[in-house]
């Protein structure tokens, strides 16, 4: 057990730091940054949670311990902590998209793709602070062992979910979308890394996995269902396969070309909706300062 005195809030900065810091965290134009000032929490990698993603998403989804072990020089992860955190897309990346009903804005393509190459270095960044003070730290996501599971009875899935790691860290909860509601909003990006160290969790707060989603919460919402242009989102819940057939071959050959982007996701359903940039209030028909819309 690696347990240092005062590491949360050194770990918390440094990503804090590193995501206001980096020119990488900006829009090739420089003036817009991709993503806001992140949040940050801390799950224990021996969370029963942990094990209990095994029968909620699949057998294949591998615990912190699992994915140590398949380190170089693995040890027995007997305790350690998932660092994880929530990178915030920038209001004014979230208002271009708001006025967007088909394919995503320019702009939240380019957070999507190039935003989510940020997303790569600030893992790397938090790996590299971990081992060079002499803590074992590694990036599922960035694993050659990490696999996307296409049939599965959750629908589409993976060995490591970024957003499951955050539910489990206390940073928000899932939506009618599968999104993750954070005190941010619904409108982010993920990452995670695991650590040998020792850190306090972060409290979960939320007693419903779902809680933070009005629809969820008493049935007074569902505006993402109309903004999703692709019919993937009803009263039932998220149809995976039609969501990724629109971002990842509909989108691309639509507009990958002219934004100059290959990694495509629409985000319509994550704006223009009352959870864009919080948790939403009862009786929030739409993001702050907009009009609902119709239909």
């Amino acid at each position: 057990m690696r347990k240092t005195r005062g590491m949360d809030n050194a770990v918390r900065d440094e990503i804090v730091r590193f995501v206001l810091a980096s020119p990488e965290n900006r829009h090739r134009d420089g003036r817009e940054h991709y993503f806001d000032e992140p949040l940050v929490g801390f799950a224990s990698a021996a969370d029963p949670l942990f094990d209990e993603y095994k029968r909620i998403i699949g057998p294949f989804h591998r615990t912190p311990a699992q994915w140590m072990a398949a380190e170089p020089d693995a040890q027995v992860l007997l305790q350690g902590t998932v660092i994880c955190w929530i990178l915030p897309v920038a209001l004014a990346t979230r208002e271009t998209n708001r006025r967007e009903r088909v394919w995503p804005s320019r702009e939240w393509a380019h957070t999507r793709n190039h935003g989510e190459n940020f997303n790569v270095l600030l893992r790397l960044h938090v790996v590299a602070f971990l081992l060079g003070r002499g803590h074992r730290a590694m990036a599922a996501q960035l694993s050659p062992d990490w696999k996307r599971i296409d049939d599965t009875s959750a629908g589409i899935a993976s060995s490591w979910s970024e957003r499951h790691a955050a539910y489990a860290a206390g940073l928000g909860t899932f939506s009618l979308n599968d999104g993750l509601i954070t005190e941010r909003g619904i409108a982010h990006r993920c990452g995670s890394v695991i650590t040998d160290l020792v850190l306090p969790p972060t409290k979960r707060s939320a007693t419903d996995p779902r809680g933070n989603c009005l629809y969820h919460r008493d049935g007074s919402c569902g505006i993402c269902i109309d903004r999703c242009p692709a019919g993937a989102l009803s009263r039932e819940g998220h149809d995976k396969s039609k969501c990724r057939e629109y971002c990842h071959a509909e989108i691309p050959r639509a507009v990958g070309e002219r934004f100059q982007v290959t990694e495509i996701g629409c985000g319509l359903c994550q704006t223009l909706v009352p959870c864009e940039g919080r948790i939403p209030r009862i009786g929030e028909q739409c993001a702050p300062g907009e009009v609902a819309p119709r239909g």
